[in-house]
C-alpha cells in the first residue's frame, strides 16, 4: 500500500510539474551561470560589491555568477541590457540610483519604464560619498572650498563619474551660489586619473576610489556625504557638520531582473541575498568600500523605487538639470 502511495503521488507531481513549467524551473534553477550586470566599469564600487556578493551567493546557488560591464548613459546601457534579456533567472541588474531613478528623470524619452519593465527582487544598501579636492586646491574645509570658489568664479570643476555626484555636487553649489563645471565620465575609475593629474580640482567619490589616494595624500578630503560618518575616515565630518544643508538623496543599490521573471526564482534570490549579507565576513567586505548592506522583500523595493523616482525628479530640478 505504501508504494502504491508513493507511485501515485510521484504522477501526481510529474504531472503538476508538465502542467506548470514555472515550478520546474524553479526547483531545478540554476543550471548554468548567472549574469549581473552592473553599469559602470572595473574597479568601481558596484563593480567590487557586485563581485563580493556574486562569490558568495554563487556557492550557495552553485552555480558562477558572473559580473558583466555595461557602463554608459547614466546606467541604462546595463538596463537596456537587462530589460531585453529573458526573464528565465539568468540576468540581473546589480543597479543603482543612476539607471532606476535617475535615468526615467534624466531623459526626455527614456529607453525603459523603471517600473514596469523590471522585476524587483531586493534593495541591496546605501553607499557614503567623500567631497576630495587635489592638493593645489587651498582649502582643508567645505567652508574653505566654498570661499575658494567665490574668490575663482569659473575656475573650479569636478569629476562626476556617476550620476550621484553629478546631481549632489550641482546642488551643493546652488545652495552656496558658487559655479562648479561638470565633467562626467562613465565611470569613477576613468574621472579619477583626471583629479590625480590635477587636470579637475575635486571629486564627489566612493571610498572605493578615493579612500586609498586620501591616505597617500594625493587627494584632500574635505567633508562625508551621507548622514552619518564613515567608520572608514571616521575624523572626517559629515556634509551637515561642515554647515551644508542635508542632500535629499542618496547613493542606492538594488537587485532587479526583466519584467515576467517568475516568483519562485524572485524568492530563491531574494533568500540567498539575505543569507549572504548577513554573514558576518561578508558585511565586513562590502563595509570596507563604504557600502552599507541592507535587504528588503521585492513589494517594499518595488515601493521604494517609485519613491525615488519622485525624489530624484524633484533634485534634478533644484539642481537646475533639465531632461536631455
Amino acid at each position: 500500500m505504501q508504494r502504491l502511495i508513493s507511485a501515485i503521488l510521484t504522477v501526481l507531481l510529474f504531472g503538476t510539474m508538465l502542467f506548470c513549467p514555472e515550478m520546474a524551473q524553479a526547483q531545478s534553477y540554476p543550471t548554468k551561470p548567472i549574469r549581473f550586470v552592473i553599469p559602470f566599469g572595473p574597479g568601481s564600487a558596484t563593480d567590487a560589491l557586485a563581485r563580493i556578493t556574486g562569490n558568495d551567493m554563487a556557492q550557495a546557488l552553485g552555480q558562477p555568477i558572473v559580473v558583466v560591464h555595461k557602463p554608459g548613459a547614466d546606467g541604462a546601457l546595463a538596463a537596456v541590457d537587462v530589460q531585453r534579456s529573458a526573464p528565465d533567472g539568468y540576468t540581473f541588474l546589480f543597479g543603482t540610483n543612476s539607471p532606476l531613478a535617475v535615468v526615467p528623470n534624466l531623459r526626455k524619452e527614456p529607453p525603459y519604464n523603471a517600473l514596469k519593465d523590471f522585476t524587483p527582487v531586493t534593495f541591496l544598501g546605501d553607499n557614503t560619498f567623500f567631497i576630495v579636492v587635489h592638493p593645489s586646491i587651498p582649502a582643508t574645509s567645505i567652508k574653505e572650498l566654498v570661499a575658494y570658489a567665490k574668490a575663482n568664479p569659473g575656475k573650479l570643476n569636478h569629476a562626476a563619474g556617476n550620476t550621484y555626484a553629478l546631481v549632489a555636487t550641482a546642488m551643493f553649489a546652488a545652495n552656496n551660489g558658487i559655479e562648479i563645471q561638470a565633467i562626467t565620465y562613465k565611470s569613477e575609475p576613468d574621472a579619477i586619473l583626471d583629479v590625480l593629474a590635477g587636470r579637475v580640482q575635486m571629486m564627489n567619490g566612493t571610498p572605493t576610489t578615493v579612500a586609498a589616494h586620501v591616505r597617500d595624500g594625493k587627494l584632500r578630503v574635505l567633508a562625508a556625504t551621507f548622514h552619518e560618518r564613515s567608520p572608514l575616515m571616521p575624523e572626517v565630518p559629515t556634509i551637515v557638520e561642515a554647515g551644508q544643508p542635508r542632500f535629499p538623496i542618496g547613493p542606492w543599490f538594488a537587485l532587479v531582473g526583466p519584467a515576467g521573471l517568475p516568483a519562485e526564482i524572485v524568492a530563491r534570490v531574494n533568500k540567498e541575498v539575505i543569507a549572504t549579507f548577513a554573514k558576518p565576513q561578508v558585511r565586513e567586505q562590502l563595509q570596507k568600500h563604504g557600502f552599507m548592506p541592507r535587504t528588503s522583500t521585492p513589494e517594499e523595493l518595488a515601493r521604494y523605487m517609485e519613491e525615488q523616482i519622485a525624489v530624484w525628479d524633484k533634485a534634478l530640478k533644484s539642481a537646475g538639470i533639465e531632461r536631455q
